[in-house]
């Protein structure tokens, strides 16, 4: 019985990576942006990961499928990956200096097992505003291609200054939700290791 993880993330693989599992890298194929105004930001996290599992878990109908979706929220609205420079520019000025909430829904299925477990993880997160030099800095360097709201919490320049809640939710996937699951699933790391990932609490950064 395998890991599947049903996602192209690199931050996602380095995660699982990291906390010590094996696992195959099967992209689900899904169109996020057409469903951003569809649902609600927790419920569209949700939607989002349970549909990236159900399109993956035909293919291996034997091993573990593990998805994730990570949406930024401001308010009620949905911030999805930015399309082309324009875009970032507009979210990161959006989030500067505001909090906002991050959520990723996790899925974990396994057709053999008749297993679909879900959960969703919330993180807050305070951005700092950018000056005019440093937001066209940021936009040029592109490490906003991918991420949803168009930053990382571990890009270079401490673009966010405060978050309560798990680290790793901000990065991609909820490292100790994700463990919990995996587990009832039967898929356990080769190794342990000593970072949790899904404590709350609040701290800078």
């Amino acid at each position: 019985m395998a890991l599947i993880l049903a996602s192209a993330s690199p931050r996602r693989a380095t995660l699982l990576t990291q906390a010590g599992y094996d696992f195959v890298i099967e992209p689900a194929h899904f169109d996020e942006d057409a469903y951003l105004d569809a649902y609600p930001p927790r419920q569209l996290a949700a939607f989002l990961a349970d549909a990236k599992a159900r399109e993956i878990a035909p293919r291996f109908p034997d091993d573990v499928i593990l998805a994730a979706d990570t949406v930024v929220a401001f308010g009620d609205t949905c911030l999805g990956k930015p399309a082309n420079p324009l875009e970032a520019r507009e979210m990161i000025k959006l989030l500067g200096g505001a909090t906002h909430l991050v959520i990723t829904g996790v899925a974990v299925h396994c057709r053999a097992q008749k297993l679909e477990l879900e959960e969703i993880v919330m993180s807050s997160v305070r951005m700092r505003q950018l000056d005019a030099h440093e937001l066209e800095a940021y936009v040029a360097s592109e490490r906003w291609r991918g991420k949803a709201g168009g930053y990382g919490i571990q890009d270079p320049g401490a673009i966010v200054t405060c978050l309560a809640g798990s680290p790793t939710n901000v990065v991609g996937l909820p490292m100790g939700q994700t463990r919990a699951l995996l587990a009832r699933a039967g898929i356990t790391p080769r190794r342990s290791d000593n970072d949790s990932g899904g404590h709350d609490g609040r701290q800078s950064v």
